[in-house]
């Protein structure tokens, strides 16, 4: 059985390594990757190495997605995204969960019920970042979420079937990270079915207020990974 004082000293080392590595590969800027590992030290206080596990497998996910092809992507959109992320956009994705570690503290005879919410919130992301990234190299026909007609891949509210179906495997893979510590039972397909449905979400608030310029992406995917949170917590 590990130490309390030993299990924190591993955490902190490999939010150390993590760290590192995000800035030297040029994944995170140096306060993105501090908000991160901010956020990951929440999640182990609220929920333990389950919360910190979650979001691991969501940047594995979502790194290894935004990687693929990058080539491919220049080509499609015509302009280089490889600038790392900041922290906006760390808190975007990980805001939610940040703030369900949080509660989880706060009201410590909830923390399973908040522990469903932040993998919900996390499967969101998954599956956004999947889709978006993957969708644009594999996608054949791209459609308006609002009007079902073609429109140009790449732009808010577009989406395609391949890249929807990529989606649902992001989600599915941070259901499963779930399960480890949950078990393989009802809430694998309640946290894949929040993916979809936040998903769902942000291709709608993309297509709604992004292209109006009413909010930015930032907040498109706080919001979204906030509805994947709330589906997993009407369901349960």
């Amino acid at each position: 059985m590990i130490s309390a004082t030993i299990a924190y000293i591993l955490l902190l080392l490999l939010l150390a390594a993590g760290m590192l590595f995000s800035v030297k590969r040029r994944k995170l800027t140096r306060w993105a990757a501090f908000t991160g590992a901010i956020t990951a030290l929440l999640l182990y206080i609220g929920t333990g190495f389950a919360g910190v596990l979650l979001m691991t497998a969501f940047f594995i996910i979502g790194t290894a997605a935004t990687s693929h092809k990058k080539y491919l992507k220049l080509k499609i959109n015509g302009d280089d995204d490889n600038a790392p992320r900041d922290t906006w956009q760390v808190l975007a994705n990980s805001g939610i969960a940040a703030i369900l570690s949080v509660a989880a503290m706060l009201f410590p005879a909830h923390m399973d019920e908040m522990l469903l919410m932040i993998a919900g919130a996390f499967a969101t992301a998954a599956a956004d970042t999947a889709s978006s990234e993957l969708g644009v190299i594999y996608g054949r026909n791209f459609y308006n979420i609002i009007s079902w007609k073609k429109d140009q891949r790449g732009l808010d509210g577009v989406i395609s079937l391949e890249g929807t179906v990529l989606g649902l495997a992001g989600g599915l893979l941070i259901a499963m990270v779930y399960s480890l510590f949950a078990g393989f039972g009802w809430p694998v397909a309640a946290i894949a079915l929040a993916g979809a449905a936040g998903n769902f979400a942000d291709s709608l608030l993309g297509a709604i207020l992004e292209r109006k310029q009413v909010i930015d992406n930032n907040m498109v995917n706080f919001l979204a990974t906030l509805a994947g949170a709330i589906v997993v917590a009407l369901i349960a």
